[in-house]
């Protein structure tokens, strides 16, 4: 069946202004909707159930990518879409060079698995960061993400450009005054990540599910997680360098599980 192509010129067009409304948090969050801009990130979740809700693209969009646009919409069954002008494009996109396509998607809430692995993210504001956590996460088959009310949203469109199709394939919740973070303690020990006092990684090697803590490298892990911890874990290196990023740190610790506790 060939999809139905809506036309939208105008720039003051409803459907494009609300577009635009959810370059902001405050509207993402109001609506539970949130816009992706990446072709690759949506064509790659083509064949998962990512809750895509409008496609918007430009004739050039399709010109130049015939093939793969034409799979995506067969793959994901799209009966209609709106072909957009270069002006519209440029009034709802929130990059520098605006792709050429947006897709629309309704937020979904995941299922944490309480009988896994799970990582818990305190303060990372970085897009970039949490972008590779979650691509890192992806990667070593860790699903369960839970992020604090301070990390960055993973609906910015800076942290789906980094995070890629990471956000439709793992569980990500988030977390409100450690209520979330106090059940997970209820059902499993809690290790936080820090230099002094700190066990090396190798003692995860003990437990059959646990939940990791990371913090931003700035600010490190905030007390009263401190305070809920049940040990204290750290990546041994050698003492020409004060630190690590934490996206890296991550990384180094997911690899670790994925070679020696999977």
């Amino acid at each position: 069946m060939i999809a139905r192509a809506f036309v939208i010129k105008s720039t003051s067009n409803e459907r494009i202004k609300y577009l635009k409304s959810l370059n902001q948090k405050k509207y993402r969050e109001e609506n539970s909707q949130f816009i992706v801009e990446n072709f690759k990130t949506i064509y790659d979740s083509r064949n998962l159930e990512t809750g895509l809700d409008e496609l918007f693209v430009t004739e050039e969009f399709i010109e130049k990518n015939k093939e793969k646009f034409e799979e995506l919409i067969d793959d994901l069954d799209i009966q209609e879409y709106f072909l957009i002008n270069q002006a519209v494009n440029e009034t709802l996109s929130s990059l520098d060079n605006p792709s050429g396509i947006c897709a629309l998607y309704d937020m979904k809430q995941n299922q944490m698995d309480f009988d896994d692995i799970i990582i818990y993210l305190n303060k990372i504001n970085d897009p970039g960061n949490m972008g590779t956590i979650l691509r890192s996460a992806l990667a070593f088959d860790i699903k369960n993400i839970v992020l604090d009310e301070n990390c960055v949203d993973i609906y910015n469109p800076k942290t789906i450009n980094s995070a890629k199709d990471s956000i439709f394939k793992l569980n990500i919740s988030r977390d409100n005054d450690r209520k979330l973070l106090k059940e997970i303690k209820s059902r499993m020990k809690i290790y936080s990540t820090r230099l002094e006092d700190s066990s090396g990684i190798e003692i995860l090697k003990k437990q059959k599910k646990f939940c990791i803590v990371f913090g931003s490298e700035a600010n490190g892990i905030d007390g009263d997680i401190y305070e809920l911890s049940d040990g204290f874990i750290k990546i041994n290196m050698t003492n020409n360098i004060e630190s690590i990023n934490v996206a890296m740190s991550a990384s180094i610790i997911f690899h670790y599980i994925y070679n020696n506790l999977r």
